[in-house]
């Protein structure tokens, strides 16, 4: 079976991301987003719990995501080359933040349709 252009991207998209998540800036990021040792209210029991760059509220780590500030694929650009596309996903941990899952969800809506809109 012939793969697509579109599924090659995917899968070097998937596979690149994949690797970003041992990716050191981004543990540096969530450790700076720690706010110490809380009771979880799912379980009651003591978790690490992190502050949202968005709703300045603590979470547990299931619910929380790290996330690009200046996007991967830009909102005015679009995608442009693999090089510019690893560049910023590989980025310094000044360039992410911690967000909750619905504050990540609404800023990725929001970046989506500014690409869709370019």
């Amino acid at each position: 079976m012939k793969w697509t252009e579109g599924r090659i991207k995917g899968f070097i998209t998937s596979v690149l991301r994949a690797g970003y998540r041992k990716w050191p800036a981004r543990f540096d990021a969530l450790a700076k987003a720690k706010r110490g040792k809380h009771k979880n209210k799912a379980t009651g029991r003591l978790a690490e719990h992190y502050e949202c760059a968005s709703c300045h509220k603590l979470h547990v780590a299931a619910d929380v995501q790290v996330d690009h500030i200046q996007p991967v694929v830009s909102t005015t650009q679009g995608f442009v080359d693999w090089d510019t596309f690893i560049k910023r996903l590989y980025c310094s941990e000044d360039n992410l933040q911690i967000l909750f899952l619905t504050c990540h969800k609404k800023k990725s809506e929001i970046e989506r349709k500014e690409r869709a809109n370019k």
